[in-house]
């Protein structure tokens, strides 16, 4: 049982995103929502609206967080360590960035690295199925 009620909501929402979609398809999801909250934080604190800055952040930081604890390293070995360094340089990142006079260079080069993430999650996910990007998916673009 987790303890941290953040890091539990994390957890249910990988599972639950994992057992509507296929796995690699709400990877792809997920890190879409981390962007997304990272990029609604962002305005918030250029809005001087902190308070709700700091809760898209935890939601954004909650996604990569319950995305790290889901990982199998026992399958996964290096490139699940990997992928677990990776997200949790992102989680302390963003809340380094947070409110601080450099936060939106910050947030820009960390939503870049996890677009470039989610893209290559959309690769893996067309190539196991043949080559076939679902429609929407960047793999299918160019």
């Amino acid at each position: 049982m987790m303890h941290n009620p953040m890091a539990y909501m994390a957890n249910q929402a990988y599972r639950g995103a994992a057992t509507s979609v296929p796995p690699l398809k709400a990877v792809s999801m997920l890190l879409g929502g981390a962007i997304t909250f990272l990029q609604k934080s962002l305005a918030a604190q250029e809005a001087r609206r902190f308070e709700e800055g700091h809760d898209y952040l935890m939601k954004a930081t909650a996604i990569l967080r319950g995305l790290s604890h889901n990982l199998d390293f026992a399958k996964g070995g290096a490139v699940a360590e990997r992928l677990f360094q990776t997200y949790d340089s992102l989680i302390l990142a963003s809340h380094k960035a947070f409110g601080r006079p450099h936060a939106r260079e910050s947030y820009r080069r960390i939503i870049a690295g996890l677009t470039e993430l989610r893209e290559a999650w959309e690769h893996v996910d067309a190539t196991a199925r043949g080559g076939k990007a679902a429609p929407g998916d960047s793999a299918s673009k160019g």
